[in-house]
């Protein structure tokens, strides 16, 4: 019996022998990494607010898909595979472009993307399957005036769809001298002048005189 003891004491002596070497090491790495020696851990990497993000650009500029052109717009017209029908193009007073085979083609108030879809669907007649693509290189967009008691009376561009109550906001906003029930609106409609009356409290109340902006409008604030 004391023999048979004996032997199991020896045997777990043994064991014990071969294990601590094989523990120790891996007990004294994690010791020196908390005691001695400092882990640099790569920070994770932090996503940009703007990384990957679909950052809209400022309305009425050339790269918004919504800005319609105006007269003497420059446009770039690219025709696939056709180098004769690849244009640079000015956009005429009368809102027209002109190019080969189609001749005459409106351009004014349309967006870059409508404008490639009225000419290929025109040189669809001549070419199978036109691939049009149609790029603003500048933009030099009709004008509009606000005029007396505003913040900022001054020319501002007329890009995209913009609204008498837009054009305020923009001007600043009326003085403390101005008479909002008197606002006048004046448009150039067939060579002679058209003057629309305009109360700001009605534009508020039910948007009645909240008209839309025209090239060459002038509005008034007296």
């Amino acid at each position: 019996m004391v023999k048979a003891i004996w032997a199991v004491a020896c045997s777990v002596l043994v064991l014990a022998c071969f294990a601590v070497p094989l523990v120790l090491p891996a007990f004294a790495e994690e010791t020196a990494g908390l005691t001695g020696t400092t882990v640099e851990v790569p920070a994770r990497a932090q996503p940009s607010a703007l990384a990957g993000a679909a950052v809209s650009p400022p309305p009425g500029t050339a790269s918004d898909p919504s800005y319609r052109l105006g007269a003497e717009d420059q446009l770039r017209i690219s025709v696939w595979d056709n180098k004769e029908l690849t244009l640079d193009l000015v956009v005429r007073p009368d809102g027209k472009i002109s190019m080969p085979l189609i001749q005459d083609v409106n351009a004014e108030g349309l967006t870059s993307a409508q404008l490639a879809e009225s000419i290929q669907q025109k040189l669809s007649a001549f070419i199978v399957n036109p691939a049009v693509s149609v790029i603003v290189l500048q933009v030099n967009a009709p004008k509009y005036y606000v005029m007396g008691y505003v913040a900022r009376p001054g020319t501002y561009p007329l890009r995209g769809e913009m609204s008498v109550l837009q054009a305020l906001a923009l001007a600043g906003g009326m003085t403390q001298f101005a008479s909002p029930r008197s606002i006048k609106l004046i448009r150039n409609v067939g060579g002679r002048q058209e003057l629309r009356k305009i109360n700001y409290y009605s534009i508020i109340d039910d948007g009645e005189g909240n008209y839309l902006l025209k090239p060459g409008d002038t509005i008034v604030v007296p």
